[in-house]
């Protein structure tokens, strides 16, 4: 597809945030291009392992992913498609005492909110996720509306919806550079010519520190490597089983088909797009595995992928508008959340590019709050 000349707002990414953003967008009839440099979600979201969830620390999180539930069970009337939403719930497993005390202090935050998450005893977690070892486990955090989805298909969902309300979405196409008139924004600059806009949202993920520096607006996220794999079908494998988390070590799994998709973070990962990963990886998997799912230790593994988290210092994502450079929007660094946040952002940032209030207050998002010193830590990561 040929690159239009002009364009009321351009979207840079193509991920499900981007877009979210986009069919957001088309649907409140804006003049909308979204360019992405390879295929749509090929990206971080093809890379993530779908999780849905509502189980958070900050009352900002909880609310953006309580709508993004939302959206997520009308998703095949809007926009449209199916994305193999399994509301099979989250079972967070705590080991230690102190991580005990904050969960119990987000479950009541959560219920506050309208989240129906409780806490569990070992014996009923045992019960929800029967794979699960629960040597040490003290207790539990679980909610019914969690689950997981197919990242991709949230992304082609949002991609046609936005085309059918007339967006232009141009893929293998690279945004390289904010184009200025002065201190105002006046173009993208991209590898197939440049479209004139006045409007930019940068939700490119780990690349949007780049983009956005050639505007002279930087955005603290730093990629970091994670890993998961799937197994070979399993025989007689229970179902439902919820996206069960060994919080204590980032440890996770859920039914993937026939078989398991299972994941862990290190925790010790520097980050850059150059920092060494750990080789030894699957083995400390393995010996986490002894303990929290032995049962996973005769299965046989059938794939396996890698991917960018896009981190914060404080684990939270980036929202808003440049103070610097008007029009100029992001949407960004998630820590692992875009996917599940995507639904609730794409309609907040239509809201901030239109004048609107957005249905909560994000302003605690917006990257200067390091420059002022008012990080906002997320605590439930995984």
């Amino acid at each position: 597809m040929t690159v239009p000349s002009h364009a009321e707002v351009v979207v840079v990414g193509g991920g499900a945030v981007g877009t979210s953003i986009a069919f957001h967008l088309a649907e409140a009839e804006v003049d909308v291009c979204l360019l992405e440099r390879d295929a749509l979600s090929s990206g971080s979201t093809s890379r993530a392992a779908g999780g849905v969830r509502t189980q958070f620390s900050d009352p900002l999180n909880i609310a953006i992913g309580l709508r993004g539930v939302e959206a997520f069970l009308r998703f095949a009337e809007r926009p449209g498609g199916e994305i193999d939403f399994r509301q099979v719930g989250y079972l967070f497993l705590l080991d230690r005492p102190e991580d005990v005390g904050r969960f119990e202090q987000s479950v009541a935050l959560q219920n506050e909110l309208g989240v129906p998450s409780r806490l569990v005893e070992p014996d009923e977690a045992g019960r929800l996720s029967p794979l699960a070892g629960l040597d040490g486990v003290l207790a539990g955090t679980f909610c019914a509306l969690d689950g997981h989805a197919s990242p991709e298909a949230v992304a082609q969902g949002y991609a046609g919806g936005a085309r059918g309300h007339g967006a232009t979405v141009i893929t293998g196409c690279a945004a390289s550079a904010v184009a200025m008139d002065g201190e105002q924004v006046q173009g993208v600059v991209t590898d197939q010519g440049t479209i004139q806009t006045n409007t930019i949202v940068c939700a490119a993920g780990v690349w949007s520190p780049a983009f956005a520096r050639t505007a002279g607006v930087e955005l603290p996220v730093e990629p970091v490597f994670r890993e998961v794999v799937t197994t070979a079908p399993v025989e007689a494998l229970p179902d439902p089983i919820p996206l069960t988390v060994d919080f204590t070590t980032g440890f996770y799994f859920h039914r993937e088909g026939p078989g398991l998709l299972i994941g862990m973070s290190d925790r010790n990962q520097a980050p850059g797009f150059d920092a060494p990963t750990d080789p030894d990886w699957l083995e400390h998997v393995t010996e986490v595995a002894a303990r929290r799912a032995p049962s996973f230790l005769d299965i046989g593994l059938a794939h396996g992928w890698k991917g960018y988290y896009e981190i914060t210092p404080d684990h939270n994502a980036l929202v808003g508008e440049s103070p610097e450079l008007a029009r100029f929007f992001y949407a960004t660094g998630f820590s692992g959340h875009g996917f599940m946040q995507a639904p609730a952002v794409g309609e907040i940032v239509r809201d901030l590019i239109l004048g609107r209030e957005p249905f909560v207050d994000v302003s605690p998002l917006a990257a200067e709050r390091f420059e002022r010193d008012t990080p906002r830590p997320e605590h439930n990561v995984i």
